[in-house]
Formats: C-alpha cells, structure tokens, sequence
C-alpha cells in the first residue's frame, strides 16, 4: 500500500496540508501518516524558573491535539487509513524520517512557528531539502486561492 505522510501542528496550514493528503490517498488508494511533533521549550530548562509540567504532559497535549485535528478529518475521510503518529523531536528531522518509506510528504507553507511574515517555515524549507520522497508544500489559504473568482 502506498504511504502519504503529512505533517499536523494544529495551524491552518498544516489542518489544510491533512485534507489535500486525504484526497491524495484517497485517489491513489494510499494511507495516511499524520505525525505530530512535540518538544520541551526552551523557557523550560533556561529561564531560571520551573515549569510545572513533566514531559510526558507534553505527549499527551501532543496526542489530544492531534487526535482533536484527526476527529474532524476523519468525518471527510471514509475508506482512507489515518494512522496518528506522536514524536518528540524537531519537526523536520521526525517527518524526514518518518517519510523515508513514503510514497510522498506533505507540509503547510507555514506553521505555528515565530516568524509569520515569512512566505516559507523552516520545516517545510528543511523537509524540501532533506526529504528522501517527494515532498508537497501546501500554501496558506489553498482553499481561498482555488475558489472560482
């Protein structure tokens, strides 16, 4: 079976980035990986202070979000396999090496990062870059760029 594997950080992006794997998968008879990754922030080990969060609340906050995001999806997806898949890590190295099997990888342009203004996330610039598979870069706000005018 063919393999899509799309990266899900909760932004618009990446929500719009899930639904144009689903309809992939759905033409090509392939499932769907859809990886959130998480991480401790930095504030946590350098600011002086303790934050009263361990890191396995992190991988739970992880898999709710995701598991909320993938609720929805699945809705739109009858017949297409979504696997829910949480890794800590950069998110650029996890979805490389997660798609490195993949018959493709998809990205919003632009995540949760700090740096909205950019046309381009870092993610989607390394996953570009890096990827072992094809790589797909859904621009932001694909929904509005393809209505009829």
């Amino acid at each position: 079976m063919h393999t899509i594997v799309v990266g899900v950080d909760g932004s618009e992006a990446s929500v719009e980035a899930l639904q144009f794997a689903i309809e992939e998968a759905r033409s090509q008879g392939a499932e769907v990986k859809a990886i959130k990754v998480w991480n401790v922030p930095p504030l946590a080990y350098g600011a002086g202070w303790s934050v009263p969060v361990e890191a396995g609340d992190y991988a739970r906050i992880a898999e709710n979000e995701l598991d909320a995001t993938l609720a929805d999806a699945r809705v739109a997806a009858p017949g297409v396999t979504l696997t829910p898949i949480v890794r800590e890590g950069q998110p650029a190295d996890i979805l490389c090496d997660e798609a490195s099997g993949a018959d493709l990888l998809v990205v919003g342009s632009r995540g949760l990062g700090g740096f909205r203004g950019l046309l381009l996330g870092s993610v989607g610039q390394q996953c570009a870059n890096h990827s072992r598979c094809p790589v797909v870069i859904i621009p932001h706000d694909r929904a509005k760029a393809s209505a009829p005018r």
